[in-house]
């Protein structure tokens, strides 16, 4: 029996000037509820993921992002499903962050998201960016 994967596009997002990230709590009940996340969601048939990411930030956060060049890309094989995520570099270009469709947000250096607890999915991402923060490549 294959199990389904999904596609799912999620998006790095800063502010101007700020090295902070912003990261997005999910609702009790969701798949995954109460976890912390990289804001984004399921990539709709014939939809471009970077639309996804707009569209997924304007409905769940009330805030406009302008979405760049892909970040990383990750696979997980959760029990119901895989998922495929992309993440995409974005800016915060208008808005303030509201809780439309998440349970709370926070704007977190990458030293910080330590503290979070996020999906196993989005930890290649923290690495990137730590990584990143110090200089380093990672592969």
């Amino acid at each position: 029996m294959s199990r389904r994967t999904v596609l799912v596009a999620a998006g790095v997002i800063t502010r101007p000037g700020r090295p902070e990230v912003l990261l997005t709590r999910r609702l009790p009940g969701a798949h995954l509820g109460g976890k912390w996340e990289f804001p984004g969601g399921k990539v709709e048939d014939g939809e471009d993921p970077r639309q996804t990411v707009a569209r997924e930030c304007a409905e769940e956060c009330g805030i406009e992002v302008s979405v760049g060049d892909i970040f990383e890309v990750s696979f997980h094989a959760y029990a119901a499903k895989n998922v495929l995520l992309l993440f995409y570099e974005g800016l915060l270009s208008g808005g303030e962050v509201r809780h439309l469709g998440v349970a709370d947000h926070a704007w977190v250096t990458p030293d910080e998201i330590g503290a979070y607890d996020l999906p196993p999915a989005d930890r290649p991402v923290v690495a990137k960016l730590l990584a990143r923060r110090s200089g380093s490549a990672v592969r």
